[in-house]
């Protein structure tokens, strides 16, 4: 059967008996690992007892067919309901799959993970049209799934958070299940345990504890740019090409952020006043970057930022057509902007 959202996290939650083989797939790898996960365990809590969980190579179903079906049969030793678990698995499964599924025996449980199948592959047509099975896409987390997991791990270790850290998160999480809740618990034990109450996760924690992701650097590099912070910049550079970052995509974020500064200060220019110029553009009052576009206003002029564009988008070009290393016209372009937001 092809479940919808609502019906894929309420079986993840607890599965029908009717079900005799779950098959989750799609782009998300990390919520693939932890929904089959999550299901596993409902019938097997240690996922590493040999007697409750059989793990299949997808290939062997390819030549051994009847294995899938043998498997789901067998009786365990130690008694209990058995789980078969078939990772990586592809079209060379869909064979066996429908062997096992026109004709299941015994009660075990067949939970079958793959990547990112297409809606007509047939493995995934064979669990849509299934009754006695079910079919979990799983793809990268949307805002409200992320806010949930968010709020889920925070409050497993009574931590809250204030707005700007909520939002920092949304912004900084979600690629990945798995990577996304990895970097939630290693926050939670940055916080420590929380005693006598609960504690409230800032800006800074977050920002401490997540904060290595390439968006997140280039962000980081564009903000010490046009802020004049010298350290910050030259640390963040380097650490974006030290792990092969291009000069492009750092020039053209830096050109981003000059926009934007640009058109709150065309605002003014026109007499509005600086808080409403900068939400118009940021949106949300409790985003850092808006405290952060105010705190360099001042830093700033129109025509200074038109400068800055200037050298922006020259040293874009240079990077094109010079030949010359990019990375050291990107870092001296930087350079020459975050002086300029020092000078008064």
């Amino acid at each position: 059967m092809k479940l919808n959202k609502n019906d894929a996290n309420a079986q993840v939650r607890k599965l029908n008996p009717a079900y005799r083989a779950v098959l989750i797939y799609g782009r998300d790898e990390g919520l693939v690992r932890e929904r089959a996960e999550k299901i596993a365990k409902q019938i097997a809590p240690d996922l590493r007892d040999p007697f409750l969980v059989a793990n299949i190579e997808p290939g062997r179903l390819k030549d051994e067919p009847a294995l899938l079906a043998d498997e789901a049969a067998a009786i365990s030793m130690m008694g209990g309901q058995r789980v078969i678990r078939v990772d990586g698995a592809g079209e060379n499964v869909t064979a066996a799959a429908k062997s096992f599924l026109d004709d299941p025996i015994g009660d075990g449980l067949v939970i079958i993970t793959a990547g990112s199948l297409k809606a007509t592959a047939g493995l995934v047509k064979l669990f849509n049209k299934a009754k006695n099975a079910a079919a979990i896409a799983c793809y990268e987390d949307d805002q409200g799934n992320l806010q949930s997991l968010i709020l889920e791990v925070m409050g497993a270790h009574n931590l809250g958070l204030e707005p700007e850290a909520a939002i920092y998160l949304q912004h900084n999480l979600g690629g990945d299940r798995m990577v996304s809740r990895g970097e939630l618990e290693k926050l939670a034990l940055y916080m420590g345990p929380s005693e006598g109450g609960r504690r409230m996760v800032s800006l800074n924690d977050a920002r401490a504890c997540v904060g290595d992701s390439g968006t997140l650097t280039l962000d980081m590099i564009a903000e010490a740019t046009t802020g004049g912070d010298l350290k910050t910049l030259d640390d963040t550079l380097f650490k974006a090409f030290n792990r092969g970052e291009n000069a492009i995509p750092i020039l053209r974020n830096v050109a981003r952020r000059l926009q934007k500064l640009h058109l709150v200060r065309g605002s003014m220019d026109q007499g509005m006043g600086a808080e409403q110029a900068v939400m118009a553009v940021v949106y949300n009052k409790f985003s850092p970057e808006k405290k952060s576009l105010m705190a360099q206003l001042g830093k700033w002029s129109t025509s200074k930022l038109g400068n800055a564009l200037d050298i922006v988008f020259e040293a874009e070009a240079e990077c094109k057509i010079t030949g010359l290393p990019a990375e050291a016209i990107c870092a001296r372009a930087c350079l020459r902007i975050a002086n300029a937001a020092r000078m008064r």
